[in-house]
């Protein structure tokens, strides 16, 4: 009976231990999950089921929808005053009237998250944006997203909402892409809108896919008063596939100091011992 009684000792405080390595890793944002993708171990989470608006995090699996169209990657689409944003009012420098090659316009939704390029990719599709956005929600269903649903290609609408959790699914899902992986973390890239302005140069909105401590392999930022900003990645840590998820990081540079805190934690001792 002792014995017994000694062994559930041990077994709890073990427990109770492993728990408090696990949460005292110090994240700011509202809500995160922390992944190894490689042996699906949650490694960190905090808020994790709470369903938030997500912002332009959407475009990951606006991206998905589209590959999974096949359709031409060079067919070029015409920017038209649909594609203008009239709920937000956010700016682009895509001119109504100048046309890119579809995948153009995916780099630009995923590196630099412009709005245009996603709409238009919407808008474009087979059976045109509700046929988009129906495809959008089955994609999420199919991944097994089970708290998430999306209303639009460009996440500007804060009715598309998922979890922490939801979002881990879609970033390991969104690796299996290839193009998704070159687009998402492409430090800067031209294109020409076709005046005479000349090329345009965008920047990736992640600051880490520019900086050589990092692997990533994966990256989408997002950004709305509802939503905070927010930050997804699939990285390698430690030798190991990360997916880190943050929502609702109020301030400017919060999620990227959550991300690097996350990547700190790994790499010690006691986080290796989580992941």
């Amino acid at each position: 009976m002792k014995q017994a009684v000694l062994l559930f000792c041990i077994l709890f405080l073990s427990t109770q231990v492993a728990f408090a390595q696990k949460n005292n890793l110090d994240v700011k944002s509202e809500a995160a999950m922390v992944f190894n993708a490689q042996n699906d171990r949650v490694i960190y989470d905090k808020n994790a089921d709470k369903v938030m608006p997500i912002a332009s995090i959407t475009k990951l699996m606006t991206a998905m929808v589209t590959l999974d169209a096949r359709l031409s990657p060079n067919e070029r689409i015409t920017i038209t005053q649909a594609d203008v944003d009239k709920l937000k009012r956010t700016s682009s420098r895509l001119p109504v009237g100048s046309s890119y090659p579809r995948h153009e316009l995916l780099r630009l939704a995923l590196m630099s998250s412009e709005n245009r390029a996603a709409a238009a990719l919407g808008r474009t599709y087979p059976g045109g944006i509700n046929a988009f956005v129906s495809a959008m929600n089955q994609k999420a269903r199919k991944i097994g997203m089970t708290n998430s649903r999306f209303v639009d290609s460009t996440g500007l609408n804060s009715n598309n909402v998922a979890t922490a959790r939801d979002l881990a699914k879609m970033v390991t899902a969104s690796n299996n892409y290839a193009a998704i992986r070159e687009f998402s973390t492409t430090s800067k890239h031209f294109v020409s809108p076709g005046n005479k302005r000349g090329p345009l140069q965008y920047v990736n909105s992640n600051s880490l896919v520019r900086n050589q401590d990092w692997a990533i392999n994966v990256s989408k930022t997002g950004y709305l008063n509802e939503a905070g900003r927010c930050l997804v990645m699939q990285a390698k840590i430690s030798g190991q596939p990360v997916v880190i998820v943050l929502l609702n990081s109020w301030g400017k540079n919060t999620r990227i100091g959550d991300a690097n805190r996350v990547k700190k934690w790994i790499e010690n001792s006691q986080g290796r011992r989580q992941a």
